[in-house]
């Protein structure tokens, strides 16, 4: 599966990538997609068991071939372990996509986003500030920190003062952290608000996995705020493509603060019982849906105002959800063993 759509730009191709998470969703694909233009990736994460471990360790052994990848099973939370890493300081980019992600589980287990979330964007952030290359560094930041926000689309500019869920409070507070330290240290970073990532590979606990597991099994759905949800799907091409523009074209400076935020989003919402009925077209059966009330963390609506990361960096998602549901529906089957 083609995860780039564009060539790139080998007279500043960095030679060595550090990919927090990258036994994750996101940073699976982004590895992949450097190794394939022929960059060294050193691959981070901590294997914690949020979702079953076997489907992170599957996607490292799709990595595992690739000549200049390594992996290190480490907690970035631990700087002193982060910095004593081997060939760290050949680093020329750090891509931080090690998070505790879940806004439901945040309400149950909060320490967990302390922890990974808060102290571990820390010690990225003091570990790029020692780097002997002076990376750049491209982190992962979450639609969720729009929270109470009404106004869509959403745009880098409006207030994000509101967050509605613990797990939107951290991702808030890292953009705040990397904002400090490019000021005192003059550090160049790029902050990524990822909307509703979707596809192959993907995340267990997110509805298009959960939905598409019930469907096939003839069990319900549990459908909250009674189907009157938008989310900005975005397909997992199109995001790793403007991950990795970030990552390997040059900055665009906006001010004397090197410090800049896109969303990256499909740019279309669709409604969640949309959703539903693509979901069940490409399953081929009919969803039970069990209508519940919102949830606490949830919000109504999530749009990508994507105008800013176009103009800076040409990203242009291309991934209709009637394309990507049902190429994560035929990888889903092939991955449980369902026959048709």
């Amino acid at each position: 599966m083609n995860t780039i759509n564009s060539s790139p730009d080998v007279s500043s191709k960095p030679d060595t990538v550090l990919v927090t998470g990258a036994a994750g969703f996101v940073g699976y694909y982004v590895s992949l997609a450097l190794l394939e233009r022929g960059i060294k990736v050193i691959g981070v994460d901590n294997l914690n068991n949020y979702y079953p471990v076997a489907l992170k360790q599957a996607r490292l052994e799709r990595l595992s071939p690739h000549a200049g990848f390594s992996f290190h099973c480490h907690d970035i939370s631990d700087h002193t372990g982060l910095l004593a890493l081997p060939d760290v300081s050949k680093v020329d980019v750090v891509i931080n996509l090690a998070a505790q992600a879940g806004v439901r589980h945040s309400l149950e287990n909060p320490f967990d986003y302390a922890a990974s979330n808060l102290i571990g964007h820390l010690s990225v952030l003091e570990f790029v500030r020692y780097a002997p290359k002076r990376p750049l560094l491209v982190y992962a930041s979450s639609s969720s920190v729009y929270g109470a926000n009404t106004k869509v689309p959403f745009s880098e500019s409006d207030s994000v003062n509101s967050p509605v869920s613990l797990y939107a409070a951290t991702k808030r507070a890292d953009e705040l952290m990397s904002e400090a330290y490019a000021r005192l240290y003059d550090m160049r970073q790029v902050g990524l608000r990822f909307f509703t990532v979707y596809g192959p590979w993907g995340r267990p606990d997110m509805a298009y996995w959960s939905f598409t597991e019930k469907i096939l099994a003839g069990e319900p759905i549990k459908v909250f705020n009674h189907g009157q949800l938008e989310r900005d799907f975005t397909y997992i091409d199109d995001v790793v493509s403007g991950v990795v523009a970030a990552a390997l074209q040059p900055m665009r400076p906006v001010s004397d603060v090197p410090h800049r935020i896109y969303n990256i989003g499909n740019n279309t919402p669709v409604q969640l019982l949309r959703f539903i009925e693509i979901l069940e077209q490409a399953v081929g059966k009919t969803a039970q849906m069990q209508f519940e009330p919102m949830q606490p963390g949830d919000v109504h609506s999530t749009y990508a105002d994507i105008s800013a990361i176009t103009a800076d960096y040409g990203f242009s998602p291309s991934t209709p959800l009637e394309i990507g549901i049902p190429i994560f529906v035929d990888w889903f089957r092939g991955y449980k063993g369902i026959r048709i």
